[in-house]
């Protein structure tokens, strides 16, 4: 019996594989694949974050259940992986932005917060001792009237979205953005595709209790989370959208069948 030609190469975070890859990274990768999924859009009027709670009993406060953040007045930030990692990473994004703002008398860009964020994830696949973060965030904000989205890996790599998702529902929430997303999206049109895809993307009934929404408007540029009351009455529209599809789709093949029958 042959070893494995990859057996070892897990044991430290600075061994490279021999096909140049870093195991423990591809871990980290894993964990986030794992969590809830969480949704970022940018629409013609904001920021939209979107987040699945999940709750594993029906014991759990929903509430007490936190996967949305507010890093600054005008960033905010949705999570998905190992929870404890991520709220590190929310604290160092924090102390980043703060940190800006006493130096420079200004808010800190959405893209420089992500970047120095991104940084420190690097520093922690090169220096032995570490691990990787096993939680990816998307962060959102509204700066200057413009809005920006950006994804963050646990290798520290960033790319800047228009609509993006991370976590368990990630590729089934990826195709209907890919389908259904356009730059003139409103606030509300942005959260309803938001919760499509969440609805999509989960095997659970969509409910405010384990949905949770944040906006950040490019009028006020201030971050707010929306109540559980307003993120019920954009469920019930979203609902309502898709029994009428179903509906038309339903009509649609019995016409077929119906034309096929006649000839």
């Amino acid at each position: 019996m042959q070893p494995l030609q990859n057996a070892g190469y897990d044991r430290a975070i600075t061994v490279f594989s021999p096909d140049g890859r870093l195991f423990q990274v591809e871990y980290a990768r894993e964990a986030v694949k794992r969590g809830t999924t969480s949704i970022g859009i940018k629409s013609s009027e904001g920021i939209i974050l979107a987040v699945d709670k999940r709750t594993t009993s029906s014991l759990v406060e929903a509430s007490s259940i936190e996967k949305i953040f507010k890093i600054d007045e005008h960033i905010g930030a949705a999570t998905s992986g190992l929870v404890a990692d991520a709220r590190a990473l929310v604290e160092r994004a924090r102390v980043e932005a703060q940190i800006n703002k006493i130096t420079y008398s200004e808010p800190i860009r959405v893209d420089s917060l992500s970047k120095k964020l991104c940084d420190m994830l690097q520093l922690y696949t090169q220096n032995g001792g570490v691990r990787p973060f096993g939680s990816a965030l998307i962060i959102g904000g509204v700066y200057d009237g413009k809005c920006k989205l950006f994804e963050t890996d646990p290798s520290g790599a960033l790319i800047e979205y228009k609509a993006t998702a991370i976590g368990s529902g990630r590729n089934a929430a990826m195709e209907i953005f890919e389908e259904k997303y356009s730059d003139d999206l409103t606030l509300d049109g942005a959260i309803e595709l938001a919760l499509t895809a969440i609805n999509e993307a989960t095997d659970h009934d969509t409910t405010s209790q384990n949905v949770e929404i944040a906006v950040i408007k490019i009028e006020d540029e201030k971050y707010v989370k929306l109540s559980q009351e307003e993120v019920q009455k954009y469920i019930d529209e979203v609902l309502v959208e898709e029994e009428e599809e179903d509906v038309e789709e339903e009509s649609e093949e019995i016409e077929e069948d119906s034309d096929e029958d006649e000839e």
